[in-house]
C-alpha cells in the first residue's frame, strides 16, 4: 500500500472517530460526575461503551466481562487468551490497557507482535483514540505527547507505549524510572514458523530471556498473550504453561452453539465455515490446528463404472451421537467392487439432523434406481429407537421402508481399523473415488478427512470410518459368494435391522 493511500485511510478513520465520539453540553459538575461513575472499579462496560463506541457496537459476552475484571483488579497476573477470531480479543485487550491507562494504574506498555509492522499496526489504534477521539480528550484532556510517533510515543498522562517485533530487543525500555508493566503479546505466532519447533524455540526462548525480564520482580505487572492456537507447538501453548489464568474459548461452545451470539450469529458463522475448508475452520475458530496426515498423502481419483456393472453396492453410514448440525459428522457412503477394487461411487459428509441423514439413504435409493441391488447398514450399536423412529416416519411419507441393518462386528480401534484396512488399498491402487463426485462438497469433506488422518488427531475422521465399514461388508459377502444375494432384501424381516 503506497503512502497516498495510507493518508486517505487515516483521513477517514479520522473523520470516522470524531463522528463516533460526539460531544454533549453539561454543566461541569455534572462532567465530574459522570467521569466519576465511568472510571468507578467494577464499572468497566460502561467506561468501554461510553468511549470507545465505534468498538462495542456489540453487547460484550460473559467471557469478556469476566476477562476484564481479571486483568483490572489483579495488578500481578499472567493471561493467555487463546480466544478465536471474531471475538476481539485484540480490541478487547486494548479497552481494558486504555481505562489503565486513563486511571493511572499502568506507565510503561509494551506491545510485541510477530513483526514489527504487525505490533505498529496493532498499536495504532491506541495512539489514534490518545489523539482523536474526543470523548477521552474532553474527559482527560489532550493525549498527545512530545514524543508521538508510531510505533513509540508517551501520553500527557505520562504513559508509554512502545511496539517491538519479535527478536527485537526490548532491553532498557524504561519510562523514566518504570519498567514495563504491561506486556501485550498479540498474533506472536505465524503459520511458517509453528511448522519448525527450531524457530518456536529460538522465539521462546527471547521472550523469556530478553522479553521477561524486562518487566520488575517487585512492581505490579500484567503479561498478556492473545491468539489463538494454529499450531502444536506455539509460543502461545509454550505460555499457557506458566500462566495464571488460561482459557480457550471458540467461536462455538462445547454443545455447538455461538460464544458470542450478540455479534456472530449461527447462520454467520455456518456461512463463514462453509466457505473454508475444515482444517482451516478449526485451526482459525476452534484452536484446534490439524497438520497433514501421516497415513494418506493422496486419495486416488477416476471414472467409474456404471452402475449396472457392480453385482451389488453397500450402503454404509457412520451417525453421530448428537441430533445437531453442530457437533460430529454424520457420514454415509455408496461403495461398490468391481474387479478387484473398491469403488466410492457417492459419499454424504455434514454436520446435520438425523432426519437429513435419512434422506440421503432414499437418495442413494433414487440414484441407483434399481441398477442393482444395495445393502444398507449401519453400525450396529447406534441403531437405537431415535434412530429406527426417525427411518419409520420417514418411512409412511415415502410408502417405502430402507431396509437398513446393523453391522454387529466386535470393532477395533477406529485408527487401526481405517490405517490397516484402507491403507494398503489406496496405495496399491485398489480403493478409487469416482471423479464424477470430484466436485461435491460432501466427497470433498471425505477426501479432506482422509488426508488429515493421523494417530491422536482430533479431526474428524467419521468418512473414512464408513468407507472401511462399507469395503469391511463387502469382503464378508465376498467370503459367502455363494451364499449371497443379488437382489434387495424385502422389508419383511422379522428383525427392524
Amino acid at each position: 500500500m503506497n503512502e497516498k493511500q495510507l493518508y486517505k485511510d487515516w483521513e477517514l478513520f479520522r473523520i470516522n472517530l470524531l463522528k463516533e465520539t460526539p460531544l454533549e453540553f453539561e454543566l461541569p459538575e455534572v462532567k465530574i460526575k459522570r467521569i466519576a461513575k465511568l472510571v468507578e472499579p467494577g464499572n468497566y462496560e460502561a467506561f468501554f461503551k461510553y468511549y470507545f463506541p465505534n468498538y462495542c457496537y456489540a453487547p460484550p459476552a460473559s467471557f469478556h466481562k469476566k476477562a476484564s475484571k481479571r486483568l483490572i483488579e489483579t495488578d500481578n497476573i499472567y493471561e493467555v487468551r487463546a480466544w478465536s477470531r471474531e471475538l476481539a480479543k485484540s480490541a478487547r485487550t486494548m479497552l481494558e490497557v486504555m481505562y489503565l491507562a486513563l486511571t493511572g494504574k499502568v506507565k510503561n506498555v509494551i506491545l510485541i507482535s510477530a513483526s514489527n509492522k504487525s505490533a505498529v499496526n496493532l498499536l495504532n489504534p491506541y495512539r489514534i483514540n490518545f489523539e482523536i477521539n474526543q470523548r477521552i480528550i474532553n474527559d482527560f484532556g489532550d493525549q498527545k505527547g512530545l514524543k508521538w510517533e508510531e510505533g513509540h510515543f508517551v501520553t500527557r498522562c505520562n504513559v508509554a507505549f512502545s511496539a517491538f517485533g519479535a527478536g527485537e530487543s526490548p532491553r532498557g525500555t524504561r519510562n523514566e524510572d518504570i519498567r514495563p508493566d504491561v506486556v501485550i503479546f498479540d498474533d506472536i505466532d505465524t503459520d511458517e514458523e509453528v511448522r519448525n519447533p527450531a524457530r518456536i524455540k529460538t522465539k521462546w526462548d527471547w521472550i523469556e530471556q530478553a522479553v521477561m525480564p524486562t518487566v520488575s520482580v517487585s512492581k505490579n505487572k500484567r503479561i498478556i498473550f492473545c491468539g489463538n492456537i494454529i499450531g502444536k507447538d506455539t509460543c502461545i501453548t509454550r505460555a499457557s504453561v506458566f500462566a495464571d489464568h488460561y482459557e480457550i474459548v471458540n467461536i462455538r461452545d462445547k454443545n455447538g452453539n455461538s460464544t458470542w451470539p450478540e455479534k456472530n450469529t449461527e447462520n454467520a458463522i455456518d456461512h463463514t465455515l462453509s466457505k473454508i475448508s475444515y482444517r482451516s475452520g478449526q485451526k482459525e475458530y476452534f484452536n484446534n490446528p490439524i497438520s497433514e496426515g501421516t497415513v494418506f498423502k493422496e486419495v486416488n481419483w477416476k471414472r467409474c463404472e456404471p452402475l449396472g456393472k457392480y453385482q451389488f453396492l453397500v450402503c454404509y453410514t457412520d451417525p453421530s451421537f448428537k441430533d445437531s448440525k453442530k457437533n460430529d459428522f454424520k457420514a454415509t457412503v455408496l461403495i461398490g467392487m468391481y474387479k478387484d477394487e473398491f469403488h466410492v461411487l457417492k459419499a454424504y459428509i455434514d454436520q446435520t439432523s438425523t432426519r437429513k441423514m435419512v434422506e440421503w439413504h432414499y437418495d442413494i435409493e433414487a440414484h441407483v434406481n434399481g441398477k442393482t441391488a444395495v445393502y444398507y447398514y449401519m453400525e450396529a450399536n447406534f441403531i437405537q429407537d431415535i434412530l429406527l423412529n426417525e427411518f419409520d416416519t420417514y418411512a409412511v411419507e415415502k410408502g417405502k421402508l430402507i431396509p437398513i441393518r446393523g453391522d454387529e462386528r466386535s470393532k477395533p480401534d477406529k485408527f487401526t481399523r481405517i490405517e490397516s484396512n484402507l491403507e494398503p488399498l489406496m496405495t496399491r491402487g485398489k480403493l478409487w473415488f469416482d471423479e464424477r463426485e470430484k466436485d461435491n462438497p460432501n466427497m470433498k469433506r471425505l477426501e479432506e478427512q482422509f488426508l488429515l488422518l493421523e494417530p491422536g488427531s482430533r479431526a474428524h475422521d467419521d468418512g473414512p470410518d464408513a468407507v472401511e465399514g462399507g469395503v469391511w461388508i463387502i469382503n464378508n459377502k465376498l467370503r459367502r459368494i455363494g451364499k449371497i444375494e443379488t437382489k434387495p432384501h424385502s422389508n419383511s424381516s422379522k428383525n427392524r435391522f
